[in-house]
């Protein structure tokens, strides 16, 4: 284990941090009316980053095994073309996160105050992490990128298992000083909340477009290559 290893995951860590789960999300949630529930907050940033943490595991210690179980599987063309559809789909509903609509927020805002108050308020906020950990698998790039380093690295299973427990501490530690901040000085904390909430709703609409835009390019592009469809244009 090296310095560059745990600088490289350090990095990779805080850009994960700004994700919609581990930012966006937290930062909804502490604008909520009300005194905060520090509790059930930590509790849901303690779930994404469980979620994380096993999906890491999984990833370093069973991505070969699971390659090998699945052979040749993924070249089928069925599945191809499958994955074509995916990604042209994806790239069709990019277009409707351009940033011109404007956004609808009451059905949400309702949706946040039964996830912050009430006493079903810790099952709506484990589901709610639950949900944003998988909504962000398919595009969680930095963090894939920290588990081919530990991949790579050599480093033995104890090490792995606390590397990526560190990382995925680095990950929600944003969203923990907010947090902090909120509790302990609200009246300083809430307009620099209010501004990032601004614009969240402002901008994660084109950025969300954006992302799903060029994953469905990609997605299909690498579809069509491997089923030859290009070089069929191309002639």
């Amino acid at each position: 284990m090296t310095i560059a290893l745990l600088l490289s995951l350090a990095g990779l860590a805080l850009i994960d941090s700004t994700s919609i789960g581990t930012l966006f999300i937290p930062v909804w949630l502490l604008l909520a009316p009300g005194p905060v529930n520090a509790r059930r907050i930590l509790g849901y940033l303690a779930t994404i980053a469980a979620f994380y943490l096993a999906v890491g595991l999984l990833l370093v210690w069973g991505g070969s095994r699971l390659a090998d179980a699945l052979g040749g599987a993924l070249d089928n063309r069925g599945v191809l073309w499958a994955q074509l559809v995916l990604g042209v789909a994806m790239l069709a509903l990019s277009f409707r996160y351009d940033g011109k609509r404007r956004p609808r927020t009451g059905g949400v805002l309702r949706w946040r105050d039964r996830a912050t108050a009430g006493d079903s308020s810790a099952r709506w906020l484990v589901g709610l992490a639950l949900l944003a950990a998988l909504a962000e698998v398919a595009t969680m790039l930095p963090y894939l990128g920290a588990v081919g380093l530990l991949a790579t690295s050599g480093v033995g299973p104890a090490t792995v298992v606390a590397l990526l427990a560190g990382y995925c501490l680095v990950m929600v530690l944003p969203a923990v000083v907010l947090l902090g901040a909120r509790v302990a000085r609200p009246t300083l904390v809430e307009p620099v909340l209010a501004r990032l909430n601004t614009w969240i709703v402002t901008k994660a609409g084109s950025a969300l477009g954006w992302i799903l835009g060029i994953a469905g390019f990609l997605i299909a592009r690498d579809a069509a290559a491997r089923l030859e469809l290009i070089d069929l244009i191309g002639r």
